[in-house]
């Protein structure tokens, strides 16, 4: 808990419960898989008798129970310590609007965290926690990861319940984890959710995409993604191209149901306290007919149909897990700047919660700010098998 005092500038943590945690500690189980271990806990996320914000001024609740993943967490012999930073009820991938102010990278605190989940990476990343929950509906847990240089594996679809989460979209809000490492990621999801997963595997089959629309990377995460890929093959995996869906369609499908949940969430809520971007997003949402969510959902069965064919010849598929190394916070000044962060931002992450398969961003080397690798699989073991080989190679 000292840690976060230390790094209390980083806004990553919204509710330090020092005395809970204490007590906490004195009398929990020891015998637990998590027996002792300190937890962050995204502050969407009810945390019985701790504040339930969502990282907005227009609420001020105390949360009355624990959501489900808070009470595996204690049954695991967790020791929660305290409420991360979201993105305003979780409707942003910057992570720079939130009751507090901007959430700050602790790589460089003029820069982006990315979001929502955006406390829980830099919690993890500047030694604050080494377990913090998050969740992810359109790349929340694996683009803060990629930008603050941690772990954030998306499980697939269900793997961890989202009772006592307030919702996005409930077609496709994933609860995730951050963590140092795979093994850490792996470990904890195996015990929050009954799960066996080892992360070691033997040299893989990879797809490569090689879809323009998940390659138009800026220099530095280009450099890392190729240098990546040539230290793969060298250490005995077998690369192979591959096309995935397509982009366009797959990114306003998961739009096309996004927005229409997100809208009923909020109704009957005054926004006018809201922050100005999930205003803004709300009203854009609130333009998709009926007809066309429907259309979505439809075509959201294609698609996770052809991904499913795909994963019949390769074990996994890569692709860069954003395209760009974190971003100024003052990037998100001006509507037009801010638009064009946020397309960058989602532009890779959005596949994976339309088809509800397991992603993991993990970091990989590179000159100057952390870049991911992302890895979609069809299961939560072979995701957590196939990034942990790839972790064991560098």
């Amino acid at each position: 808990m000292a840690r976060a005092d230390e790094t209390a500038a980083l806004n990553a943590v919204v509710h330090l419960d020092a005395e809970g945690a204490r007590k906490a500690a004195a009398g929990h189980d020891r015998s637990g898989p998590l027996a002792g271990v300190p937890v962050l806990v995204k502050e969407i996320v009810e945390v019985e008798g701790l504040p339930y914000r969502c990282g907005s001024a227009a609420m001020d609740d105390v949360a009355r129970r624990d959501a489900d993943v808070v009470r595996r967490l204690r049954a695991a012999g967790a020791i929660i310590i305290g409420l991360s930073y979201s993105h305003e009820f979780a409707y942003g991938c910057t992570g720079t609007s939130n009751r507090v102010g901007p959430c700050r990278n602790p790589h460089d605190p003029a820069r982006m965290t990315g979001g929502s989940s955006s406390g829980a990476a830099v919690a993890v990343a500047a030694g604050v926690v080494p377990l913090a929950i998050g969740t992810d509906t359109a790349g929340s847990v694996r683009i803060p990861a990629a930008l603050c240089g941690v772990v954030g594996f998306k499980p697939s679809y269900g793997t961890l319940s989202a009772d006592g989460v307030f919702p996005l979209s409930q077609s496709l809000d994933h609860v995730g984890v951050l963590t140092p490492t795979v093994a850490d990621a792996a470990y904890a999801l195996a015990a929050l959710a009954g799960l066996r997963l080892d992360a070691r595997a033997t040299a893989p089959r990879l797809g490569v995409v090689t879809n323009r629309e998940y390659l138009e990377a800026t220099p530095e995460v280009s450099a890392a993604w190729s240098a990546a890929l040539d230290g793969l093959a060298a250490a005995g995996a077998v690369l192979v191209d591959v096309q995935l869906p397509d982009w366009a369609d797959s990114f306003r499908t998961a739009a096309d149901i996004q927005g229409p949940e997100a809208v009923a969430n909020h109704a009957g809520r005054s926004t006018e306290h809201y922050q100005p971007d999930v205003r803004q997003r709300l009203r854009e949402a609130a333009q998709v007919s009926p007809e066309e969510y429907d259309a979505a959902r439809a075509r959201a069965t294609a698609i996770t149909a052809e991904l499913n064919e795909l994963f019949a010849s390769v074990d996994a598929v890569l692709m860069p897990t954003v395209l760009t190394t974190a971003p100024l916070i003052t990037a998100a000044d001006t509507e037009d700047s801010a638009l064009a962060v946020r397309a960058q931002l989602l532009r890779n992450t959005r596949l994976a919660n339309l088809t509800r398969h397991p992603a993991v961003s993990l970091p990989i080397p590179a000159d100057g700010l952390p870049v991911g690798l992302q890895v979609i699989a069809a299961s939560n073991d072979k995701a957590a098998a196939v990034a942990g080989w790839i972790e064991g190679q560098r």
